[in-house]
């Protein structure tokens, strides 16, 4: 229905009506500024973004996020008729606002183009079953985060003058991590967009495995409290053409899933191997593994491990597969004897060996 709507209305207009309703909320909430916060002020303008995210191309859902945070900082927070933000706790709120504002469009518009790719197939059974199946399973994976932030920012506002600077610390940690795993949520999203697309175009270059499962190790941090991971892929291991940013992906989202489905203190595994023409890449759990029967369901979208104690979007493995299949590679998951999990990944590479004559005439010519 709002595609036929949207088809009717010109871009122009759409960037006329998209204005003029977040305009129009904003000036209602300015007459009744006297009874009401400025939070409430920031749901409302919210829910007028939603219903517009929901009808209008992404540009104009854009314009109007940008425009509705302006006018929020503008008339509803202190100082007033400026764009100078008094306090460190009205920052954060207006860079979260900012945040969830572009996440609300970005999202509405990105399930608005899965759901038009499947009409132009002509899939609408499917694509209404796949619409309403990524609304379930994505509710949970938002909702949480939002809350962590909504209430942590909640604590610095009302809290303020209370707190002290190690529990104002603690709170803006607990906006960070709920932010990146927001981000994590959308990179799924636009993940399996590209890999529905048809369009994702390989960029390979000369790799480093072990810099390569550093870097994952490193982005994955703040999420390693109760599990250890380690790196065990060997320095003496051959540069491979691959494309790095697919490949860091692959591996975040398997050790990610690891974290999730293994019980606290399990340990996370990172190995390599060059076998002929083959790069061999293993993440192994010490947890407690998968239900034979679901083995073979684990790489498909939305599909989610039965009595998890975590919920999920059911989108990590289907992308790790995705990613692999897109480098000619294969992904293959089994129970291990001790009852963890292990996957491997097989990819046709080709490697080059970096001797010590040649990383010596490297050093030398950086200097």
């Amino acid at each position: 229905m709002a595609l036929i709507f949207l088809n009717k209305i010109s871009i122009k207009k759409q960037y006329l009506f998209a204005v003029s309703a977040i305009t129009a909320v904003a000036v209602i909430c300015f007459l009744f500024s006297a009874y009401i916060t400025p939070e409430v002020v920031a749901f409302m303008l919210l829910v007028a973004l939603s219903v517009i995210a929901m009808f209008f191309d992404i540009f104009p859902v854009l314009l109007s996020a940008v425009l509705s945070a302006l006018l929020w900082d503008f008339f509803f927070l202190h100082p007033r008729f400026n764009l100078q933000v008094g306090t460190v706790e009205d920052r954060i709120m207006l860079s979260m606002y900012f945040i969830i504002a572009m996440l609300n469009a970005v999202l509405t518009f990105k399930i608005r183009r899965i759901e038009k790719a499947a009409r132009r197939k002509e899939e609408k059974i499917q694509i209404l079953k796949l619409y309403d199946t990524l609304l379930n399973s994505l509710s949970h994976e938002f909702r949480t985060p939002l809350a962590a932030i909504i209430g942590a920012t909640d604590n610095l506002l009302a809290k303020s003058h209370e707190l002290s600077d190690e529990d104002r610390q603690s709170l803006i940690s607990e906006i960070s991590i709920a932010s990146l795993r927001l981000n994590q949520q959308v990179e799924n999203l636009l993940n399996m967009s590209r890999l529905e697309s048809g369009f994702l175009q390989l960029k390979k270059d000369w790799c480093n495995l072990n810099e390569l499962a550093g870097d994952v190790l490193l982005r994955i941090r703040d999420q390693l409290r109760d599990h250890i991971v380690r790196n065990n892929v060997e320095e003496s291991l051959p540069l491979f053409r691959l494309d790095y940013g697919l490949m860091e992906q692959v591996l975040y989202n398997l050790v990610h899933n690891g974290i999730r489905h293994t019980p606290k203190n399990s340990v996370i595994t990172i190995d390599a191997k060059c076998d002929g023409d083959l790069l061999l890449i293993t993440v192994e759990d010490n947890g407690n593994g998968f239900p034979e029967h679901e083995i073979s369901k684990v790489f498909e979208k939305f599909y989610y491990p039965e009595n998890s104690a975590t919920a999920g979007s059911g989108l990590g493995l289907s992308i790790v597969k995705g990613f692999v299949e897109a480098h000619n590679g294969s992904i293959k998951l089994i129970n291990t004897e001790k009852g963890g999990a292990r996957f491997t990944i097989a990819l046709p590479v080709e490697k080059f060996y970096f001797s010590q004559t040649d990383y010596n005439y490297a050093a030398n010519f950086i200097n």
